[in-house]
């Protein structure tokens, strides 16, 4: 008997050109990979040393809190405390109060995660979970004082307004955001709290269950760091010296983008917007950070990198215009 491979079934519904141009992008990164190990390895060195040295210390302790105050009530604690004024700043309502505070003071992705988790445990809607991620997950005030002020442009007399310039344009932002997502209301509504959320006591079994959940977390946030810092070393091992690549590379990872941008231009008048813009935006692999938090919670990633990208531009022309003026 004579068997007929039939081409449909190798491929099914799927046109070999589709097929083609999506493996692309993975063959050339293997291949890349390949014919560049020495890069790949100090990528992979550098970005596990960024993520154990820096990352893990500095957030792993808040998402092991944040999972635990979502986990066990501390929202509501939080939610009388500043529930009040966040609704009268940002329209959000009690509960939302929380990923207003983690976002602007523990740095990316915290406000992401505090905005996915509240809406996984019903505690807001998935409208307001999408407003808060416009404008709440950005950079923490210590990053921005010790690594952006003092570590890359060493001047203390930007730290003031750099502090404000990357503090306020998200907060003016939050005004014509809200819109996108109220639907006319005043404020946001509370969400119907899903049965059993926020009512554990506090005990080992919740404890484990945080320490799993935060674990996976930051394991995901610093495999998208190395990832991130691998392709930047290709780009930087195949592309050398080429003006266009040297402008691109500093969109992919914030840390390294940073330095790349303070070390490779001197000229102050351009370097200091281009730090603010990049600083607000974040970067693709924040980006992509940001994205895998927000699993199960249906929120779109389309309109935040949209905000994002709105926001590092507002951020670069303040720069820009507070050195022209001063």
């Amino acid at each position: 008997m004579r068997y007929r491979v039939r081409r449909d079934r190798l491929l099914p519904g799927v046109p070999f050109l589709t097929v083609f141009r999506r493996g692309v992008p993975v063959l050339c990164l293997f291949g890349a990979m390949l014919f560049c190990p020495r890069a790949v390895f100090e990528g992979t060195r550098s970005g596990l040393l960024l993520w154990a040295e820096t990352v893990f210390p500095t957030l792993f302790p808040f998402m092991l809190v944040s999972g635990l105050m979502v986990s066990c009530g501390g929202i509501t604690l939080v939610a009388k405390l500043f529930g009040r004024a966040s609704s009268a700043v940002f329209g959000t309502s009690d509960a939302g109060a929380y990923a207003v505070l983690t976002g602007f003071l523990c740095g990316y992705p915290m406000g992401a995660k505090s905005a996915a988790d509240l809406v996984r445990t019903g505690s807001i809607t998935r409208e307001e979970g999408a407003y808060l991620l416009s404008f709440c997950n950005n950079v923490s005030p210590g990053f921005i004082i010790n690594y952006v002020v003092w570590g890359t442009l060493g001047r203390e007399d930007l730290l003031l307004p750099t502090l404000l310039i990357l503090t306020g344009v998200p907060v003016f932002l939050s005004f014509p955001f809200r819109y996108l997502y109220r639907s006319g209301r005043r404020r946001f509504q509370k969400s119907v709290r899903k049965t059993g959320s926020g009512d554990r006591s506090f005990d080992l079994a919740a404890l484990d269950s945080g320490l799993n959940d935060s674990y996976e977390a930051i394991v995901h946030v610093g495999l998208y760091i190395i990832f991130f810092s691998i392709l930047i070393r290709l780009f930087q091992e195949m592309t050398g010296a080429l003006p266009v690549i040297r402008f691109v590379l500093p969109l992919l990872e914030i840390t390294g983008g940073i330095r790349m941008l303070g070390n490779d231009i001197p000229d102050m008048t351009v370097c200091y917007p281009l730090v603010l813009g990049l600083t607000s935006f974040g970067g693709f692999c924040a980006a992509a950070q940001t994205r895998s938090m927000l699993k199960g919670t249906g929120i779109p990633m389309s309109p935040y990198i949209i905000q994002k990208l709105t926001a590092a531009a507002a951020a670069s022309l303040l720069g820009f215009l507070y050195l022209y003026l001063s």
